[in-house]
């Protein structure tokens, strides 16, 4: 059965007081039964691109690489790396990539991570560490309690939106105003 949630966005409610994901905008790239999978896409990094090469031995033959934007993907499994791409921005490879839609792809390859690394253009390229994944129900759940709101896949909020202005911006996209929004422990 196919998702009506994926591709798009679950935008955090005001509501929800989890660290990870206060404010967040996870985009959504897989909805199923068995679960869910996506990324944080407002969150930046303590780290930078240059040093993800660095420890990943990419960085002697990319002088100078392109200032890719580093995010906290998610709480679960930090330490992976997944880049989410323009597919229509430049050529990468084709390999392991998972077409969200035809304007936002991901991908775990270290064949696209070098490609990127070696292009002088970091636009509409993110580099996301760990991801966001909810079991079996769970996500179902939790949208019936009210902690998130879907909304339709916008790639302008991924890649040309301030990460401080993406929450309010998602909100956007359906007219809303994140401010005016009254839910539990809220009002």
């Amino acid at each position: 059965m196919a998702s009506t949630l994926a591709p798009g966005f679950l935008v955090a409610t005001p509501g929800l007081r989890d660290p990870s994901f206060k404010e967040a905008v996870v985009l959504l790239v897989d909805h199923r039964p068995e679960g869910a999978l996506g990324f944080v896409v407002n969150k930046p990094a303590d780290v930078s691109f240059r040093s993800v090469l660095r420890e990943l031995n990419l960085a002697e033959d990319t002088q100078p690489s392109p200032d890719v934007p580093v995010l906290v993907g998610g709480p679960v499994a930090p330490h992976t790396g997944w880049i989410v791409y323009d597919p229509n921005q430049r050529a990468v490879p084709e390999e392991a990539r998972i077409e969200v839609d035809h304007r936002v792809q991901v991908s775990a390859s270290r064949a696209v991570l070098e490609a990127l690394a070696r292009s002088h253009d970091g636009s509409r390229h993110l580099l996301v560490l760990g991801y966001a994944g909810w079991g079996a129900g769970q996500l179902d759940s939790e949208l019936r309690a009210g902690s998130w709101i879907p909304v339709e896949l916008d790639a302008t909020v991924v890649f040309e939106t301030p990460y401080d202005k993406r929450w309010a911006a998602a909100f956007n996209v359906l007219g809303i105003d994140p401010h005016r929004i009254v839910g539990p422990g809220l009002a």
